[in-house]
C-alpha cells in the first residue's frame, strides 16, 4: 500500500524549497502525494502563489486560509487558531500516514499541533538552526520536539537535534534543498527578466528581502527605513525588492516598498513573489543579496554572490564566509554593501564552501520520507546523551 505524505506550505519561499522533494515523492509508486497550502500562499497581496505550485504540475488536495485582519501580534494568533481549526478538517479528510513540513514560521505550530492530537508523525526539514532575532527560532525547536524524523542541513544542526532530545537514528544530514536548487536550477535568459521587471540587471544590482525583526523592540519600519537612506546612496544600481513575510507588523515595510520603487521606476522593481526559478535566476546575474532573510545565507554562497547580512534576525546561523555581517544603522548598511559590490570580495565569492551543500540533497530526502518506518516514527522516546 502506498504511504500518504502530505506536505504542509505556507509561502513562497518554503515551496521552492519543497517543490524538488515533491517531485521527488511524485515520481514514486509506493507514495501517494498530498499538498496542503495555507498562510501567504492564499493571499493576494502576497501573489496568490497557491498558483506557482499548481503551475508546477501539482495537485492542492486542500487549501487552509488563514488571513489576519491585520498584521497586529494579537491578530497573528487569530490567524493561527484558524488555521489550526482548518488544518484539523484537511487531516480529518485526508488521512495521511506522515506530515512533512520545512522551517519555522508561525503557522507550523497550528499544523504540527494539529497532526500531534491527531497522531501524524511529522517529518521535519530544517531543524536545528539559530536565529535569534526572530521567534522563528523558537518556534523551529518546538517543531523539532514535535517531529519524529529530523532531515537537518548541516551536521551541526544535526548534532543540535540530537542534543535536544531525538533519537539519533532518526536525525539525518542531508543539507539544504535550497542549495540543490542555486546549483541545478537552469537559468531563465537575463533578457527576459529585464523585461519583465522593467530594470536593467547587472553586476551592481541588488536584491533585497527585508523581514521583521519579530524578536525585537525596535519598529521594523524605523529599521527598514534606514535600509532605504542606505540603498539611495547607490544611485548607480538597480534593486530587486521581494515582499516580506506576513509576519507581525510586516505590513508598514510592503507599504514603504511600494512608495520608494514609485519614486523610483527606472531603477528599482517590487515584487511579491519571484518564484523560485526566477529568483535563483536573478541571483545569477546579480551583485549582491541585501536585507535579513535565510536565502542570503544559505543559498546566495552556491550562486557565488556576496550577502549583506543586516542585524539580528538571522544571529547565530552558520554562514560561509561570503557573508557579510552589519549592523542596522544606515552608514553601517551602505558600508557592507559598498564592500559587497566590490570586484574583489565578488571574485572572493565565486570560491567559497557553502557549509549547507550535499549532493542529492532531493533523492536523499524523499527516499527517507518515502522509506522511514512508520512503527518508529509513531512512537518517540527521549534520547538522552
Amino acid at each position: 500500500m502506498a504511504r500518504k505524505v502530505c506536505i504542509v506550505t505556507g509561502t513562497r519561499a518554503e515551496w521552492g524549497l519543497l517543490s524538488p522533494i515533491a517531485s521527488e515523492l511524485a515520481r514514486r509508486p509506493d507514495v501517494e502525494l498530498q499538498i496542503v497550502a495555507t498562510n501567504m500562499h492564499l493571499m493576494e497581496r502576497y501573489g496568490h502563489t497557491v498558483d506557482l505550485i499548481r503551475a508546477d504540475g501539482f495537485e492542492v488536495s486542500a487549501e487552509v486560509p488563514m488571513e489576519s485582519r491585520s498584521d497586529s501580534q494579537a491578530d497573528t494568533v487569530r490567524a493561527m487558531a484558524a488555521c489550526m481549526a482548518g488544518m484539523a478538517d484537511a487531516f480529518e479528510r485526508l488521512k495521511p500516514d506522515v506530515a512533512v513540513v520545512l522551517g519555522d514560521r508561525y503557522e507550523l505550530l497550528s499544523v504540527c499541533s494539529a497532526a500531534t492530537v491527531m497522531r501524524i508523525p511529522l517529518i521535519h526539514l530544517h531543524g536545528g538552526e539559530i536565529s535569534e532575532g526572530a521567534i522563528d527560532d523558537s518556534i523551529r525547536h518546538a517543531v523539532t520536539k514535535l517531529s519524529a524524523l529530523h532531515l537537518t542541513s548541516a551536521e551541526s544542526h544535526r548534532r543540535r537535534v540530537i542534543q535536544m532530545g531525538e533519537d539519533p537514528g532518526a536525525v539525518f544530514n542531508i543539507g539544504a534543498i535550497g542549495v540543490a536548487n542555486a546549483m541545478s536550477v537552469e537559468p531563465l535568459p537575463k533578457e527576459g527578466i529585464e523585461r519583465d521587471l522593467g530594470i536593467r540587471i547587472d553586476r551592481r544590482t541588488l536584491v533585497v528581502t527585508y523581514h521583521p525583526v519579530t524578536a525585537g523592540d525596535a519598529e521594523p519600519a524605523d529599521l527598514f527605513g534606514n535600509l532605504l537612506e542606505a540603498l539611495d546612496r547607490f544611485p548607480e544600481s538597480t534593486v530587486i525588492f521581494t515582499y516580506p513575510n506576513n509576519d507581525a507588523r510586516g505590513a508598514a515595510i510592503i507599504e514603504m516598498i511600494e512608495r520608494y520603487a514609485a519614486g523610483r521606476q527606472s531603477r528599482v522593481a517590487a515584487v511579491a513573489s519571484l518564484g523560485m526559478r526566477r529568483y535563483m535566476s536573478v541571483l545569477r546575474y546579480a551583485g549582491a543579496v541585501v536585507g535579513n532573510s535565510s536565502s542570503g545565507i544559505i543559498e546566495a554562497p552556491s550562486m557565488g554572490l556576496p550577502t549583506v547580512n543586516i542585524g539580528d534576525r538571522q544571529k547565530g546561523r552558520l554562514a560561509a564566509e561570503s557573508v557579510i555581517n552589519c549592523g542596522d544603522s544606515a552608514a553601517e548598511i551602505a558600508g557592507a554593501i559598498a564592500v559587497a559590490l566590490k570586484p574583489e570580495t565578488r571574485k572572493a565569492a565565486e570560491s567559497v564552501d557553502n557549509p549547507y551543500y550535499q549532493p542529492d540533497t532531493a533523492v536523499m530526502a524523499a527516499d527517507l520520507i518515502a522509506e522511514f518506518p512508520l512503527e518508529r516514527l509513531r512512537r518517540k522516546h527521549f534520547h538522552d546523551a
